[in-house]
């Protein structure tokens, strides 16, 4: 079947995970902060990837056309809407004031040093051991980007699937309805 606009993917692209895997923990952190702390608005860095997996097509193409990150401008966006909607949901005032980065909070000439021997450097064990040192970093993206991507991706697909009954609920209602207005007009219009 041709498409003019091709199906959401089922599972998330490898491009969007490593998008998810860049800006979670800053992600989580903002939100943190927006909403002052709640253990509660755990859900919204979530609901901002499900926005973010539910345009990534369109943020995608934006952004190869402006030569620019169009995903972390939209992030941005949907996080500080996603946080004043949490706010305005609360039974309570949430009074969010900025909080001093680790940086600014406690300069490095007053943290308290352990004082530790230095050791020996250890001789390796086998060969293998020897020219690991050598070899490139093997480290991958952790299990948890790769599982808060999928789930955004999945709630985004649902929201795709069911806008896409709606759409046809209402293609079908509007035909149906044409189809009524003829047959009347016809009816009445017959000798």
């Amino acid at each position: 079947m041709a498409y003019l606009f091709p199906p959401m993917a089922e599972e998330p692209p490898s491009d969007y995970v490593d998008f998810v895997a860049g800006h979670l923990a800053a992600l989580r952190r903002d939100a943190a902060r927006l909403v002052d702390g709640d253990p509660y608005a755990n859900q919204i860095p979530g609901d901002v990837l499900a926005d973010v997996a539910g345009h990534w097509r369109r943020l995608r193409w934006w952004s190869r056309l402006r030569r620019g990150d169009a995903a972390a401008d939209f992030v941005s966006r949907r996080l500080a809407s996603r946080a004043k909607q949490w706010r305005e949901d609360r039974p309570y005032p949430v009074d969010v004031r900025p909080v001093a980065s680790p940086a600014t909070a406690m300069p490095m000439a007053s943290v308290p040093s352990v004082a530790t021997a230095r050791r020996p450097a250890a001789r390796p064990s086998s060969v293998a051991q020897g020219l690991a040192p050598l070899l490139g970093p093997t480290a991958r993206v952790s299990a948890r980007p790769v599982a808060e991507a999928g789930i955004a991706w999945v709630h985004a697909y649902q929201r795709y699937c069911w806008r896409r009954v709606g759409r046809v609920a209402a293609a079908v209602v509007l035909i149906v309805g044409t189809i009524v207005q003829i047959m009347s007009h016809l009816s009445t219009t017959a000798p």
